[in-house]
């Protein structure tokens, strides 16, 4: 149970708003600690910090695993802790949280639905020669299909 919730929260946080930050610490191998500028995350997530990010430090807070807001979510879901938050400096230290493995795994991407796979496309080849066909002969006037030059017997129209 707990090895399925984990499993949903990873996948959240790699499709939240702050999933480029969750893909960035991911990458980073090896390393047990990340200083950082709040321009820097800024230029990782492609967006501005919201303003409570600069003035609040509670904003920075770790949360219990699973819970919390997505912010925190992205970088505990990749296995780090936030530290030695400067709201001042606007600097900080993401560090690799107790007993958190050296690198955890991304999810795993479903691929794409594709129609062709299922369904590939059909040459079914040229048309017989000499065969023609106009839209008046599949159409009515009103737009509502014929069924070709001929009409069936007793199709009163």
């Amino acid at each position: 149970m707990a090895a399925t919730r984990d499993r949903l929260v990873r996948d959240a946080a790699a499709r939240g708003k702050y999933a480029p930050l969750y893909r960035h610490l991911l990458s980073a191998r090896g390393e047990p600690e990340w200083r950082t500028t709040f321009r820097e995350l800024e230029t990782i997530l492609g967006f501005h910090l919201p303003d409570s990010a600069r003035l609040y430090r509670p904003w920075w807070a770790n949360s219990e695993s699973g819970s919390g807001h997505s912010h925190a979510l992205a970088w505990q879901a990749a296995g780090w802790r936030t530290r030695e938050v400067d709201i001042e400096a606007e600097t900080l230290v993401f560090a690799r949280g107790e007993g958190a493995p050296e690198r955890v795994r991304p999810p795993v991407r479903r691929r794409r639905f594709s129609i062709r796979e299922i369904l590939p496309p059909h040459d079914p080849g040229p048309w017989p020669e000499g065969f023609t066909v106009s839209r008046e002969q599949i159409y009515d006037g009103m737009g509502r299909l014929t069924g070709g030059s001929e009409s069936a017997p007793g199709d009163e129209r």
